[in-house]
């Protein structure tokens, strides 16, 4: 939580500064690319690095080396030396270093608490974070803007050592793990995960409805502010409203997450949160009003927390312990490259049939993604996987 606050820091403030230094769109543009660009270069081999070492040490020391990199880069700022490529080196190491740390994160979580109690471990977290980079970093920024360029950068610089801190100070069992087979290598192991999450059916279609998920979601963000200043004509004020609208919906949907779970499994909660976003997206595209708008972006933010703690609490629940790190790197890196494309949908989209135009292709691959669940919905696909019932090669079915 500590960290994601200083993210929201950070991440407000770049763009911010990068319009400072240049004009031209695309310099920009390249520095949020450079978020993207990572996950989709190493997220594999951060997975696979994961499920070699004490994931425990690997976050604090990623946060260690973050918060100095950030440290120095606030530096450079307050000196005068900032520049754009100095913008982009810094996202681009960022984010290399945060393949490790996510993954390991994930893989973390189930040596700290009973499988049972994922799900509401994951929904205290996931909210948590939410409240301090949605409700309390993000409009923080232009107060400390107006004390120097420099001082988001300097606070996210301590966010990442005192998160560093924190995380060292965690006291849990070495991983247990099997020695790895002669001349196994990264490549070997990468390839296991991606079979793994392949083999495993109710894994395989959460994946494939969250890249679809992504992609219709990559759509609407990237232009929803022109959704709601031309088509809505609601100006910078509704615009805020919707993104308020958006994050006060994600904290209530940490405290509806794992109450869906107990009712319809962990599926079962992806689908209903799915048809909800489903019907939210229909909302906001055909409906001009800024009231519609408001009201869709909450329902989305709500179900899109029931959505993201389910489905990564049934990725921790079915994947051997031995591969989660390299299972939640592959569902991560599959997933997250649909949000590039989706941006490039949703202008091309916007730009031939109409500014509303990406939240009604949203709402098609959302339903799409639904559709793509409901074979896996059966009871005969467990919440938790037991350890012991493993097919051949550890990944359970």
């Amino acid at each position: 939580m500590v960290s994601r606050f200083g993210d929201a820091l950070r991440t407000s403030a770049l763009p911010l500064l990068a319009a400072h230094l240049t004009d031209d769109p695309l310099a920009v543009a390249s520095v949020t690319a450079c978020g993207y660009v990572p996950w989709l270069l190493f997220g594999l081999l951060g997975g696979a690095v994961a499920d070699r070492v004490d994931q425990r040490r690997a976050m604090w020391a990623v946060d260690t080396v973050r918060g100095l990199l950030v440290a120095a880069f606030a530096l450079a700022v307050a000196l005068g030396h900032a520049s754009v490529p100095l913008l982009l080196a810094l996202a681009f190491a960022l984010t290399t270093l945060q393949t490790l740390f996510d993954n390991a994160a994930t893989a973390l979580l189930p040596a700290l608490v009973d499988r049972q109690a994922l799900g509401g471990a994951n929904a205290r977290l996931m909210t948590g974070q939410q409240v301090a980079g949605g409700l309390l970093g993000a409009p923080l920024v232009p107060l400390l803007l107006a004390a120097g360029a420099f001082m988001p950068f300097a606070a996210d610089a301590s966010t990442y050592l005192a998160a560093a801190a924190l995380v060292a100070s965690l006291r849990t069992r070495p991983p247990d793990r099997a020695p790895r087979p002669a001349g196994s290598t990264l490549r070997t192991e990468i390839g296991e995960g991606l079979r793994a999450l392949w083999q495993d059916r109710a894994l395989r279609a959460a994946c494939v409805a969250t890249l679809l998920c992504n992609i219709g979601m990559g759509a609407l963000i990237a232009t929803l502010v022109l959704h709601v200043t031309r088509w809505l004509d609601a100006g910078t004020a509704g615009y805020a409203a919707a993104m308020t609208a958006y994050s006060v919906g994600s904290i209530g949907g940490g405290f509806l997450a794992q109450r869906t779970a107990r009712r319809t499994g962990r599926v079962g909660a992806l689908l209903a949160a799915g048809t909800v976003q489903t019907a939210a997206l229909l909302l906001i595209g055909t409906v001009r009003n800024l009231g519609a708008l408001v009201a869709g972006m909450l329902l989305l933010g709500a179900m899109n927390m029931v959505w993201n703690v389910n489905q990564v609490t049934l990725m921790q629940q079915r994947a051997p312990e031995s591969m989660t790190g390299r299972i939640a790197a592959a569902f991560r890196t599959s997933s997250t490259s649909g949000a590039p494309l989706g941006a490039l949908l949703g202008g091309a989209v916007a730009r031939t049939y109409g500014l509303n135009g990406p939240a009604l292709l949203a709402a098609l691959l959302f339903a799409f993604a639904v559709t793509s669940l409901i074979p896996v919905r059966r009871p005969d696909v467990p919440v938790v996987a037991p350890q012991d019932s493993a097919t051949p090669g550890g990944v359970p079915r």
